[in-house]
């Protein structure tokens, strides 16, 4: 073809497929039309008797904006559709089924598999593809999609870290012109996460590398997913790192609750800091949608890795290093009243890294119901 939008190479069956193209003698470009070489051939685009290069026309959109080969076939999104291409051999040789109307894509690279399931970011929602097509509850729809530069949709685009059983976009948000933010979905916990980070191009761990690898900004190559701290410009800076929990309450929220004691359940496996810490916030609100009160939230102190077993005081607990280290870390006294609260954990030093596990907290009805 003289013009090509998209282009790709079916490994399987050895052919070279252009869509949205221009047709045989023609010049003029068709944005739902494809095409395909003849088997094993990248030059020969022309059909014969004697090969089995070809084209077909997709009805449902008025332009091809993405293909991915997946398992066994290679799905085409339209702006309106999604169709599966499979190879079925002479005469008809490539044929497309429309799987399902009214859905979108936003760019050409917004999709990635894992698992043998398809994953992609929409207009304004994501998607998934495990043989049928479902919109995928997304818990951060309302903070990406409302912050998100709609004139750059051609820089989104995904990737997987099956290590930890994740998708990842990456986008423009909306007062930048150039990616600046990530948002992750992990697919066996069903959890979305989020964060900011300048990233041009993305690859999972493969066999040269079993890490993920991504390019900056800064025209450099980073691995990603090891050590604990930031060092993409070569000098390591603390990543800091945050999860703060929903609100919760005693029973249908009218009463006041008071926090006395919280087994906060956080692990440093792997880090290098000599000291590893953490810090704990319980956050009050007054009411419903009251926002937190700052004022009367107490923030626990580092929670350690270096205390001794079963000890408690008002700043901290931890273990000495004459026992097994576990997977808690103590508790701590704390004195937090409000109508809800969440729970904050956060680090920001070099050499830490943190999990947390299923923390606990004792909670009593106290003073006012309104």
């Amino acid at each position: 073809p003289q013009k090509c939008n998209l282009l790709i190479v079916s490994d399987t069956s050895r052919f070279v497929l252009a869509l949205g193209c221009t047709d045989y003698g023609s010049s003029v470009l068709d944005p739902m039309l494809i095409r395909w070489s003849a088997q094993e051939s990248a030059v020969n685009w022309t059909p014969s008797a004697t090969n089995q290069a070809g084209s077909i026309r997709l009805s449902h959109g008025s332009r091809i904006k993405a293909v991915a080969q997946v398992r066994q076939e290679i799905l085409v999104w339209s702006d309106i559709s999604l169709y599966s291409l499979q190879y079925l051999g002479p005469p008809i040789v490539w044929g497309a089924q429309l799987l399902t109307d009214n859905v979108s894509i936003v760019s050409d690279r917004a999709w990635a598999t894992a698992a043998g399931v398809t994953y992609w970011m929409g207009d304004e929602k994501f998607y998934i593809f495990d043989g049928r097509t479902n919109t995928l509850n997304c818990d951060l729809r309302r903070y990406i999609f409302d912050d998100f530069n709609y004139d750059q949709v051609q820089q989104v685009f995904a990737s997987t870290v099956e290590q930890f059983n994740e998708i990842w976009w990456f986008y423009c948000s909306a007062d930048s012109m150039t990616v600046d933010r990530y948002v992750i979905y992990n697919y066996v916990e069903n959890a979305w996460y989020y964060g900011s980070m300048a990233r041009t191009a993305w690859i999972d761990a493969s066999v040269v590398s079993n890490l993920p690898l991504a390019a900056t900004y800064s025209h450099n190559l980073v691995y990603h997913e090891s050590g604990v701290d930031d060092n993409e410009t070569g000098t390591p800076v603390p990543i800091n790192a945050y999860i703060t929990s929903s609100e919760f309450d005693i029973d249908d929220g009218h009463n006041f609750g008071f926090v006395w004691r919280v087994l906060p359940d956080v692990t440093f496996r792997g880090s290098t800091a000599t000291s590893p810490s953490a810090t704990m916030t319980l956050l009050p609100l007054q009411n419903s949608g009251s926002g937190y009160t700052r004022g009367g939230a107490q923030t626990a102190t580092s929670v350690t890795q270096n205390m001794s077993v079963g000890g408690q005081n008002n700043r901290a607990v931890a273990r000495t290093a004459t026992v097994p280290i576990e997977q808690f870390t103590g508790q701590v006294n704390i004195r937090v009243r409000g109508r809800q609260m969440s729970m904050k954990i956060a680090s920001e030093n070099l050499g830490v890294q943190w999990q947390l596990g299923a923390p606990r907290i004792d909670i009593r009805p106290d003073g006012r119901k309104s």
